[in-house]
């Protein structure tokens, strides 16, 4: 997999998966940003993010999980800026020895992401017609 985690505006690209030797599972979130906001029609999401802080608190995350659900491979990619309606803006692979894992820990880091990670949404309501 490539870094850890990437924060920026570049799009979300699929990836061909290597395993490694003892890895039997990879559990994939991929967020896409929906076409609508409490019931309203949007164009996309902003996001921003404090990145010294957002950086720091990632890899803080991945430290604590591995600490706490033991070792495992993880790629998190959040976009920044404006993302379109129905355009991906978070994946999340994980991989592990097994299956339940892949799935429980790809979960655990979605949670932690979006109620500690310094990443703001602001939705681009569509104009109307």
């Amino acid at each position: 997999m490539p870094p850890v985690f990437i924060l920026s505006e570049e799009p979300i690209q699929p990836a061909t998966t290597v395993f490694k030797s003892g890895e039997g599972a990879e559990a994939q979130f991929l967020g896409v940003v929906r076409g609508e906001e409490d019931g309203r029609p949007i164009s996309g999401i902003d996001y921003s993010a404090y990145l010294p802080m957002a950086e720091k608190m990632l890899r803080e995350l991945v430290e604590r999980c591995e600490r706490e659900h033991g070792p495992h491979r993880v790629f998190i990619q959040h976009r920044l800026g404006f993302v379109a309606a129905e355009q991906p803006s978070i994946i999340i692979k994980v991989r592990t020895k097994h299956s339940a894992e892949a799935f429980e820990l790809c979960r655990w880091y979605l949670k932690e992401i979006k109620t500690c990670v310094p990443i703001w949404k602001r939705a681009v309501f569509a104009k109307a017609e």
